[in-house]
């Protein structure tokens, strides 16, 4: 499911929501000395509608090895058929070993969260999409 922006949703599903209290400024107010206790939770029933606000598409994270297997193989692209066959062959040998964690990257599922402005002022942000479901134009 795809959200945009001004869209309706609704809750999917109920949320407990736990944590901290944060200011909308950014600043934690702690609710006492003991920094890992949460100060309360909020629940929120499945059904309650709201506008998304914004969406937020968080790209895949890139390893090292990731990185090493993109430069190697541009590297071979550019100039593999230029190489003396020994080079040639223990660059291929590199990017065969780096393979696994290119097929591991490319298979990350790219993580989408939103922030909805819910119907009853209360306002979720970086909340995965799919915790909501798109209410349909009349």
């Amino acid at each position: 499911m795809t959200l945009t922006e001004g869209r309706r949703v609704t809750l999917a599903e109920d949320l407990r929501l736990t944590g901290h209290v944060t200011r909308a400024d950014g600043a934690r107010q702690d609710t006492d000395s003991d920094s890992d206790s949460e100060a309360g939770f909020l629940a929120l029933g499945a059904g309650l509608g709201g506008i998304v606000e914004r969406v937020t598409e968080h790209g895949r994270v890139k390893s090292h090895e990731v990185r090493e297997y993109e430069r190697l193989t541009s590297l071979f692209d550019d100039f593999g058929h230029q190489m003396p066959p020994v080079s040639r062959q223990q660059l291929q040998e590199q990017i065969a070993s780096l393979v696994p964690a290119w097929n591991a990257y490319r298979d990350q599922v790219q993580r989408v969260t939103v922030r909805v402005r819910l119907d009853n002022g209360f306002v979720l942000d970086e909340a995965p999409v799919d915790a909501f479901t798109l209410l349909r134009s009349p």
